[in-house]
Formats: structure tokens, sequence, C-alpha cells
């Protein structure tokens, strides 16, 4: 009888270490399992941040690039600026002296004018060497400033410099297209028509 009961209490006990294993074994699959999904989690959670950080990374990308681009655009508008500057002050000296040489033209003519007439006596001699001296200085002053005369009798007759308001035949001594006369000079400032002849030209 007592055999028997040991005997019970063997197979009770056999059984409650097999219970025992099974419950350890579901609990370390159960644990395997839930591991299994932190990882799988935290994998997802780690491509999702990596996702993230290439989206951020592109648009800063993008961001430099428009940065980059913006600072070129307004560094050559800032060279063209300056070119344009440098060159309007360029050409504001090279034409200072436009106004100047208008207001001075008309005595120049006058003073020419006077020279064509006759002197009769010798005071009226005297006055005339003078005011040749004077429109010689004068004319000279300009010729140092840029200005020059344009329309010559003889040179070929040219509109960007001369106006005709006359034709003369032309003949074999004087070919046609070519300055016959000159009512009133022209004048250039470099390369610029300050002041454009009155001409006749033989036609």
């Amino acid at each position: 009888m007592k055999r028997g009961v040991e005997m019970a209490e063997d197979t009770q006990a056999t059984n409650e270490e097999v219970d025992v294993e099974e419950v350890s074994a579901e609990m370390v699959d159960e644990s395997m399992s839930n591991d299994d999904v932190d990882q799988a989690e935290s994998v997802t959670e780690a491509d999702s941040e990596t996702e993230t950080v290439a989206d951020e990374i592109a648009e800063l990308r993008q961001q430099l690039s428009d940065a980059e681009d913006k600072f070129l655009r307004s560094q050559a508008e800032m060279q063209n600026m300056q070119t344009r500057l440098v060159k309007e002050q360029a050409q504001a000296l090279k034409y200072a002296n436009q106004k100047l040489g208008l207001a001075v033209l008309p005595a120049l003519d006058n003073l020419e004018r006077a020279l064509q007439v006759e002197a009769d006596d010798e005071a009226a001699e005297q006055l005339k060497k003078g005011v040749e001296m004077v429109f010689t200085t004068l004319k000279q002053a300009l010729v140092d400033n840029g200005i020059k005369e344009v329309g010559v009798v003889g040179e070929t007759f040219d509109p960007n410099f001369a106006q005709a308001i006359q034709s003369v035949p032309a003949d074999e001594a004087h070919p046609a297209d070519t300055i016959a006369s000159v009512m009133q000079k022209g004048y250039v400032l470099d390369d610029r028509v300050i002041r454009p002849a009155m001409v006749s030209v033989y036609s």
C-alpha cells in the first residue's frame, strides 16, 4: 500500500515536471515571439527614420542648390550693374564737353564770318589779325577737347555727318556726291555728331 502511494506520488511529480517544462517552453516561445515582433517593429521604425532622414537630406540639398543659384544670379546682376555704371560714367566723361561745344560754336561761326570781310585799311587789317588769333585759339581749344570739323568742300558727302540742302550739277572736275560748298560747318565730338554740316552737293 505504501509502495502504491509512493508510485502515485512519483507519477504526479513526473507529470508536474512535464507540465512545468511545457509551460516553460511556451513562455520561451512566447518570449521569442515577442522579441521577434519587437525586433521587426524596431527595423520598421529604423527604416522609416532612414527614409525621413534621406528626405530631409534631399530637401536640404535642393535648398542649398537654390541658394547657390540665387547667389550666382545676384552676383551676375551686380557685375552687370557695375559694368553698366562704369560704361555710363565713361560715356558721361567722353561727351562732357558737348554742351560747352554747342555753346561755343555760334561764336566761332561769327568770328569766321568776320574774317571773310575784306580789310580796307591798316586799322581794319590789325583788327582782322586779332580776330583771326582768337578764332584760331578757340578752334584749337575745341580740337583739344575732342571736337573737330566735318563736312569740308571736296569731301565725299556723308549723310551721317552732313545735310544736303542744295544740289549742283556735277562735271569732270567735280564728281557726283562730293561737297560743293558749305553753308554751315558741322562738328563731331569723338564719334558723336553735335551739329551736322549744311552743304550743297554735286549730283
